[in-house]
């Protein structure tokens, strides 16, 4: 009676355990392929650079433009808007 119980408990482990790996690999196909995102992204870093020991100047893109912000001094600060690049090349 013994042996019924603890096959019927390895069965179930190892069940529970090829579920699990399934979500797992599911998961990770769906965030490869793109599809796990609510929709486009509004804002993002673009760079950061650092003038000194506190202060970085930031390059944030907001809606498809471009803000620039002083942060790490007593007050962080706007410097402003970046008017749109230009577009070159043929057909411009």
């Amino acid at each position: 009676m013994q042996e019924i119980g603890l096959t019927s408990l390895i069965t179930v482990a190892l069940a529970l355990a090829g579920v699990l790996a399934v979500l797992v690999l599911s998961l990770r196909g769906i965030r490869a392929a793109g599809l796990a995102r609510g929709g486009v992204r509004r804002l993002a870093i673009e760079e950061a650079v650092a003038l000194d020991g506190r202060r970085r100047v930031v390059l944030l893109r907001c809606d498809g433009r471009d803000l620039l912000l002083l942060t790490g001094s007593g007050q962080d600060m706007v410097i402003g808007w970046l008017p749109d690049a230009p577009t070159t090349g043929p057909g411009a």
